[in-house]
């Protein structure tokens, strides 16, 4: 009864690492491809800012991703927990890097820089965080994530005024999508949970990348 019961865990848990591994490892080529086209539109009808900001966002989506791959294709004990770290640190950067478009190109002036930069200030501090003592607290980075994503709500009145109203609903099911795919990430005992939380992931990032591209990025005349 032990051995079945030990063996019966073992497929799920390989199954679920493959399902991470095949799901963040196809983003990572569509975030690569849509870091090429986010470029060639911020070069065609915007200037350095949307170049930047289309860049910097981008660079967080193929960052998060890869580490994501890496860390589930790779169990070596040695290389586990720097891909794990690197993984979570990733999900900081992503965050920040979502918003920088919307801060620096759709939201003009103070409001727009001060979003950038304390967002950017807050993926710093939970990285550091995320180095200590959130290490030994999982379930605290968890809810660090959450907030942070959902924290830019203070500057919802600036966004809904420079951002579409399509733009704003791509933006919050993207923030929904991620955030319902969180009790998955955390029911450690359901069947290929993290490949289900991944898959949310893919969902939420898709729907924040065509708020960006079709919303926030500058537009022909």
């Amino acid at each position: 009864m032990t051995t079945d019961a030990s063996t019966a865990v073992v497929p799920y848990a390989r199954v679920d690492e493959l399902g991470s591994c095949l799901v963040h490892g196809l983003a990572v080529g569509l975030s690569i491809a849509g870091l090429v086209v986010l470029v060639m539109k911020a070069t065609s009808y915007g200037g350095p800012v949307a170049v930047f900001a289309s860049v910097l966002y981008g660079a967080t989506l193929i960052f998060l991703f890869s580490a994501s791959t890496l860390y589930h294709a790779f169990q070596y004990r040695s290389a586990h927990a720097l891909l794990r770290t690197l993984d979570h640190l990733g999900i900081y950067w992503l965050i920040a890097g979502t918003y920088t478009p919307f801060a620096l190109i759709a939201v003009p002036g103070v409001w727009g820089v001060s979003l950038f930069g304390v967002i950017w200030l807050l993926a710093i501090a939970g990285s550091v965080l995320e180095l200590g003592i959130l290490q030994r607290y999982h379930h605290a980075a968890v809810f660090m994530y959450v907030a942070m994503g959902w924290g830019a709500i203070a500057a919802f009145q600036p966004l809904a005024a420079h951002v579409p109203k399509a733009g704003l609903m791509l933006l919050v099911a993207g923030g929904v999508a991620y955030t319902a795919g969180v009790p998955f990430y955390l029911a450690k005992r359901l069947p290929f949970h993290h490949s289900l939380w991944h898959l949310f992931v893919l969902a939420g990032s898709v729907l924040h990348y065509f708020a960006v591209f079709l919303y926030v990025l500058p537009r022909p005349a």
